[in-house]
């Protein structure tokens, strides 16, 4: 294993970028047991160093040892074990067909997937960790060389993430640029050969203007509006348990959380004070006290979240402290479609009900607005749901249960339109960081 430092003090991204090219270029990070033996050191830093990691990630979001296990930590190494498991199965080359005109000469057809060569991952504040490692799981498989750009957002676990990779991944093949918009920009000045970003659709505009100098491909992790619609007739205390699960973890800084629900005006009173009731249930009557709920990243966060407040009536919730950067689990109600609340995406501690009059205006909604993340939906009729998925379009989908799928590591997580372009997880994050290569092979005594 090299001991050459990630990225040299001396070392400019133009540099950086040349290095590890020329390590590309002789092959070694197309060999399985390179590939293996990265994801291997890699599940080792995370095994052996979680607790610095909790550690950074409570300095930098609030978040407890137990949430950054479960959401960071744990889901990384998860994302690793997969991987292992399935990686020489995904690699073996997939036949084709030939057709008719060429079958009498013996041709044989197959794919063959080739690392793309040097590849920048960009991670967002919200989770520094898994959203930074989980895609560089799929490069390292992949076979390809890593820059790793960790969020200056969340400058505690940028910086033990910089002091832990060198340690552990070849430094020759992945390298490691702390910084912010200035460090940001010159390494989008570079060649890559792919570009993986995670964040908002601002800079993702920015990241994509960039690669397109280039010709290069992106992956862009978005985030929008996902609505939670909540039918008629389902047990509202079970719905609203698995929604304030879903809203509230790690203070509502989740991509993928309800942003805001719809159900109809009968429903919404009995729904609100369920809300209310979970709320209390899973964080206590101050949530300010309970070591479960995170706070807000920064000051100019909590300052956009605060303004919100008074987007319609409050259910519960409300109070904040910006010395601490504390937002209580907050539930409004009476919320108009033009309020503030339903403006941009939350990103924090508020879930705005919505009344519409039922299913045929509440998919209307949906489809008058961006392409969400997510949509999930609380039914138990097989008719709403087929009508939800056939009628709108969002990156996924869930049905009773908000966040769950990315759990699952054989479904791709990726956004459609604002909400992101590509996705990744599992086989899906191979596909991504690959080039998927078209082989004919036709004897020549045919």
């Amino acid at each position: 294993m090299s001991t050459t430092p990630a990225v040299a003090s001396s070392e400019t991204p133009a540099a950086l970028v040349a290095r590890l090219r020329a390590a590309f270029r002789t092959g070694r990070t197309k060999d399985l047991a390179w590939r293996t033996g990265q994801l291997e050191r890699l599940r080792a830093l995370l095994t052996e160093h979680g607790d610095d990691l909790a550690d950074a990630l409570r300095a930098d979001l609030g978040k407890s040892r137990k949430e950054a296990y479960r959401t960071e930590i744990d889901f990384t190494v998860r994302e690793i074990d997969h991987t292992l498991e399935h990686l020489a199965d995904w690699l073996r080359p997939e036949p084709a067909p030939v057709p008719p005109h060429l079958a009498p000469t013996g041709a044989q057809a197959r794919t063959v997937l080739d690392p793309l060569g040097v590849v920048l991952v960009i991670a967002p504040w919200n989770y520094p960790v898994q959203l930074l490692l989980a895609p560089v799981v799929g490069a390292l498989a992949a076979g390809n060389c890593v820059v790793a750009k960790p969020s200056e957002l969340a400058p505690a676990t940028s910086a033990a993430v910089a002091r832990l990779l060198p340690r552990y991944l070849d430094t020759e093949a992945v390298g490691v640029v702390e910084g912010a918009v200035e460090e940001t920009t010159a390494l989008l000045e570079q060649h890559f050969d792919h570009i993986f970003y995670t964040g908002n659709g601002t800079v993702g505009r920015i990241v994509m203007t960039a690669a397109a100098k280039h010709l290069t491909p992106v992956t862009l992790e978005l985030g929008g509006k996902s609505p939670a619609f909540v039918d008629r007739g389902t047990d509202l205390e079970a719905v609203a348990g698995r929604l304030v699960q879903g809203k509230f973890l790690n203070a509502g800084q989740t991509c993928v959380a309800p942003d805001y629900v719809l159900t109809d005006p009968e429903t919404a009173p009995a729904l609100t004070r369920a809300l209310a009731a979970a709320v209390e249930r899973q964080f206590g009557q101050d949530p300010a006290d309970h070591p479960e709920y995170g706070r807000i990243v920064n000051e100019r966060h909590f300052d956009r979240l605060t303004a919100l407040l008074d987007s319609g009536r409050t259910v519960t919730g409300g109070a904040h402290d910006r010395g601490t950067k504390y937002i209580a689990p907050t539930v409004l109600a009476d919320v108009a479609p033009d309020a503030p609340v339903m403006g941009e995406e939350i990103f924090g501690p508020i879930l705005p009900l919505v009344t519409v009059d039922g299913l045929d205006e509440a998919i209307a909604f949906i489809n008058e607005r961006d392409k969400p993340l997510a949509l999930y939906a609380f039914t138990e009729s097989p008719g709403v749901r087929e009508r939800l998925l056939a009628e709108t379009s969002s990156g996924g989908v869930g049905f009773g249960l908000p966040l769950a799928h990315l759990t699952v590591s054989d479904l791709p997580f990726g956004g459609v339109g604002e909400s992101g372009m590509g996705n990744y997880h599992g086989r899906y994050s191979l596909e991504t960081f690959s080039h998927r290569k078209a082989v004919l092979d036709t004897p020549l005594s045919a």
